[in-house]
């Protein structure tokens, strides 16, 4: 290296060195202190959970208002996770159900929810994510609600409408899908799985490019990629997260016809969050069959104030063109406006459920 370069960049360096001492007493600060929080409520017998989704959006969002640096708020909200989710578990391990294997995209929105810091539960389907939380064997769960191309997903939808689950957070992440194998390239390869959503989303490439190869659904596009990992015959679609879990090699990078393809998943377990001046409520409603009776549901909403951000509709099942709609609002369900809207809507409607209210991403 040139010795003037050197010379420009050492000081630099030296300076980077000492602030990355300070950083690092300040986070065991800032661990300890989460310890003394641990141990005060063991004083106080409080049994109540480790997680608390409003403070930790609190604390980010926060830190997000207060920035005046270099560092962008994805960077806060990245950084800020890890951190307290280390913190978190000094106090208690968080244990975190969701569809694996490794190096699905639930697994990384789950990592990024709530950091690395976890006990992982890879499950097979996303019935097993919601029995493994219901039956205390993960604290929370994460499960993908909807994608900007293919719209929602009705398994998730369908499973709501049963469990006694709450939403506790949000989590909307970039899609990007790629064409993986053993060798990194299709010599031998007679078929292509994926998670049906990911075949959906891919349609138009794997048309266009590779019409000769069959393509097969499988669970979760991480099992895609274990199972391509195990036999040269099938090519993946998968993210670069499961490539680099099973050793596999990309043949073709951003398949996906969108983009901007993003999916959003819920965070869900036993409790309820608080307030934080920036939520969401989502709920499960069904009309009674007469005129009118869509419009009558909306009303309270328009008439109390409160913005409706999402509606989805599925149907009952009951044969008789019955549907369940889905509706996301602007505000949290103890915020006046909120609660006086929902307590006119269930004198409005068949079916009122609240799936719960959490804060915004």
């Amino acid at each position: 290296m040139d010795d003037s370069l050197q010379a420009r960049l050492l000081p630099l360096r030296q300076r980077i060195d000492t602030l990355d001492e300070q950083i690092l007493e300040l986070l065991n600060q800032r661990a300890a202190t989460a310890q003394e929080v641990g141990k005060i409520k063991q004083e106080f017998d409080e049994d109540g959970p480790v997680l608390k989704p409003e403070r930790e959006a609190m604390v980010i969002r926060r830190l997000q208002q207060l920035n005046k640096g270099p560092f962008t708020p994805e960077a806060i909200d990245a950084v800020w996770a890890q951190i307290i989710s280390t913190c978190r578990g000094l106090e208690s391990v968080l244990t975190v159900a969701y569809l694996g294997p490794q190096g699905s995209f639930s697994e990384q929105a789950a990592l990024e929810h709530f950091g690395h810091a976890i006990k992982r539960l890879r499950c097979s389907s996303f019935d097993e994510v919601f029995r493994a939380v219901e039956a205390g064997q993960a604290n929370v769960g994460v499960v993908p609600v909807e994608n900007s191309t293919e719209g929602a997903v009705n398994r998730t939808l369908d499973l709501f409408l049963s469990s006694p689950l709450k939403v506790l957070g949000e989590r909307s992440i970039k899609i990007h899908h790629n064409l993986m194998t053993r060798s990194g390239t299709l010599e031998g390869v007679t078929r292509i799985l994926a998670h049906p959503q990911a075949l959906a989303q891919c349609q138009g490439w794997l048309s266009r490019n590779h019409p000769e190869l069959p393509c097969d659904a499988a669970s979760s596009n991480g099992e895609a990629a274990r199972l391509a990992s195990e036999d040269p015959t099938v090519a993946a679609i998968a993210g670069t997260m499961a490539a680099h879990a099973w050793d596999l090699q990309i043949v073709a990078s951003g398949i996906q016809d969108d983009p901007q393809n993003r999916t959003r998943f819920l965070a869900i377990g036993p409790i309820e969050t608080l307030p934080t001046g920036n939520d969401q409520t989502s709920i499960i409603l069904a009309v009674p069959n007469r005129a009118g009776a869509v419009y009558d549901m909306l009303a309270p909403l328009a008439a109390n104030g409160v913005s409706m951000t999402r509606l989805e509709s599925r149907p009952a099942r009951t044969g008789q063109w019955e549907y369940y709609f889905y509706v996301d609002l602007i505000g949290h369900r103890n915020e006046p406006p909120v609660a006086r809207a929902l307590e006119e809507l269930k004198k409005e409607v068949a079916f009122f459920k609240v799936l719960g209210s959490y804060p915004r991403q």
